[in-house]
């Protein structure tokens, strides 16, 4: 090895590294290279070379070692002749033409620009032209496209090759396919961003739940004093307006925690039909004014039980797709229809019994085989760079609901998706009617005590005032070690209705945790506005959970069933079931 200098336009430059006795010259990395894209060194580099000098520039012999070695490297290599008008590819590897899908005659004589398509950054474009323009090398990560037109993430260096007089000849292009890098970056990144998110909105969740808790169960109290006079029709409409815009906001919550993943599901008894026509003008936003929404929906369908928010949620992802799929615009049906195939539900491993569908039918692109097999494996898109989570989300659901999806597609015809559930047994529960203090009949036998704690004074007190007017006895505390405090007085009793989050040292869940050491028999029925999820071994039972803002009659009737859990002789909740923050 041997230093020398060259010069650049006349400029000299710094010392070069020189190999095989000066056939070839070049000017170390010394770390100056831009670093912002991938880098196979895993460092900026030193001894690379950033610019060669070479004294026998014809691209003829190949008859040496190294460019065998070339044409066996697995990394894509071009060599363009800053000579000829416009830079035109001289030299193209194998690896190169596999890489990109062309041919080499498909590729020599033409400027590397055939690579790029519509959502290549013309930022990045002009940092490569204005380094050529400057004779200098530059590194970074662009989105070309393969000659079957499927985008890729090509972690580009170009660098620039000079005779021994310092005059260009070519510029030497080494590439990479980092498409996955790329991708599970960006998936990395959306996942921090929804946990932020999910933080974020777990933190407001709380507080903002019970202020909703608050203003609904007063809307309640107003609703009933109100009562049936002609002359409160304004007022019981006003107090209706209110109530729904509790609804509303106690929705947007609990969507923004399932946009998070921050919020368990909730079935309840859901009639398909009724789901999609509340929620399609949401649709028909999403779908744009080029895409037509039909509805398709068979009269006398039966209800099932999932999570509506959810189910909504999926919705909004397969209807999404659709439209993507539809550049020009086209019809998308959302059908409910009943399965009645047993050899469908054999092939799914359902058991017998009644199934509803909900079904999506597009006329977009339609997908290949090969891709439709792997339509629902997360981070799989065939929509570009994506995190791919979609359809993956929505298979997810689907099963963790009892349920079954099922994807047709045909490249050129479209897309239909269905989604499948079980009938929902029996019928749901009708709510209680309110019953005010001074108006309910007590529990049948001995009065029951409720232990009540809950950080909120307006929370505490309101569910304080709805457990009496049932003829329950409540022990109302603003905190777990006030509630541990008012049991020593106490020698039975028959629930504990606690709020997770309380502040102090401890929470909902410990509060139970330690009541359960001394009654082990005790039910708990936990009030939130916002659990994470539960982790549950196979032989506990789940934890009763009630969500806020919740109504007199739900809380009556929970209150009902987990006091007669224990009355039946069933196995007691386990607090350590649950995974939770506060």
């Amino acid at each position: 090895m041997a230093t020398g200098s060259k010069t650049i336009d006349g400029k000299p430059i710094g010392p070069l590294n020189v190999q095989g006795g000066g056939q070839s010259a070049g000017v170390p990395a010394q770390t100056e290279m831009d670093d912002s894209s991938y880098n196979p060194l895993g460092n900026p580099g030193v001894k690379h070379w950033q610019a060669s000098y070479v004294t026998r520039p014809g691209l003829d012999d190949r008859s040496n070692i190294f460019f065998a070695a070339v044409e066996m490297t697995r990394m894509p290599m071009v060599v363009a002749d800053a000579r000829q008008q416009d830079t035109p590819i001289a030299f193209a590897n194998r690896a190169f033409l596999d890489m990109t899908g062309y041919e080499e005659e498909q590729v020599l004589g033409r400027n590397c620009r055939f690579l790029q398509g519509p959502d290549t950054d013309p930022a990045s474009i002009a940092e490569i032209r204005a380094a050529l323009a400057e004779k200098r090398a530059v590194a970074l990560d662009l989105l070309n496209y393969k000659a079957d037109g499927s985008p890729f993430w090509n972690a580009l260096f170009i660098g620039p090759v000079f005779d021994d007089h310092g005059e260009l000849l070519y510029f030497f292009a080494s590439q990479m396919d980092i498409t996955r890098r790329r991708v599970s970056e960006q998936a990395f990144r959306q996942a921090q961003k929804m946990e932020a998110i999910g933080q974020l909105t777990a933190g407001l969740a709380h507080d903002f739940n019970n202020l909703l808790q608050v203003i609904s169960g007063n809307l309640e109290l107003a609703e009933h004093f109100a009562g049936d006079e002609p002359d409160a029709a304004q007022l019981r409409n006003a107090i209706h307006h209110a109530a729904s815009a509790v609804e509303k906001g106690a929705k947007l919550t609990q969507q923004l925690l399932t946009f998070a993943r921050k919020q368990r599901l909730e079935p309840r008894h859901v009639n398909l039909n009724a789901l999609v026509v509340e929620f399609s003008e949401m649709l028909v936003r999403t779908l744009g004014d080029r895409v037509e929404l039909r509805l398709d929906l068979l009269p006398g369908l039966p209800s099932c039980t999932v999570d509506p928010t959810h189910l909504e949620m999926a919705l909004l992802n397969v209807l999404i797709n659709a439209r993507d799929a539809m550049r020009t615009g086209g019809r998308v049906v959302v059908a409910t229809s009943m399965l009645q195939d047993p050899a469908r539900l054999t092939a799914h491993n359902l058991p017998a019994g009644g199934y509803v569908m909900l079904c999506v039918v597009d006329e977009g692109e339609g997908m290949p085989p090969e891709v439709l097999q792997r339509a629902t494996e997360p981070f799989f898109t065939t929509k570009g760079p994506g995190t791919g989570l979609g359809l993956a989300m929505v298979h997810g659901f689907v099963q963790q609901s009892h349920g079954r999806l099922e994807l047709d597609s045909t490249p050129g015809k479209g897309t239909t998706v269905r989604m499948i559930f079980p009938v929902a047994s029996g019928q749901p529960v009708p709510p209680a009617p309110l019953e005010l203090p001074g108006q309910a009949s007590a529990p049948r036998g001995a009065v029951q005590t409720i232990l009540l704690a809950e950080d909120s004074d307006d929370v505490r007190h309101l569910a304080d005032t709805w457990l009496r007017a049932q003829g329950y006895r409540v022990l109302a505390a603003r905190s777990g070690e006030e509630a541990l405090a008012l049991l020593d007085d106490e020698s039975v009793v028959d629930l504990l209705l606690t709020d997770v989050i309380m502040p102090g040292g401890m929470n909902g869940l410990a509060l139970a945790e330690r009541l359960r050491r001394r009654m082990p028999q005790l039910p708990v029925l936990l009030m939130t506005g916002y659990m994470d999820e539960i982790v549950k071994p196979d032989d506990a039972p789940s934890m009763d959970v009630i969500t806020k803002p919740f109504r007199s009659a739900e809380l009556a009737e929970r209150v009902r069933v987990a006091i007669g859990r224990r009355s039946q002789g069933a196995p007691p909740p386990t607090p350590s079931t649950f995974r939770h923050e506060g």
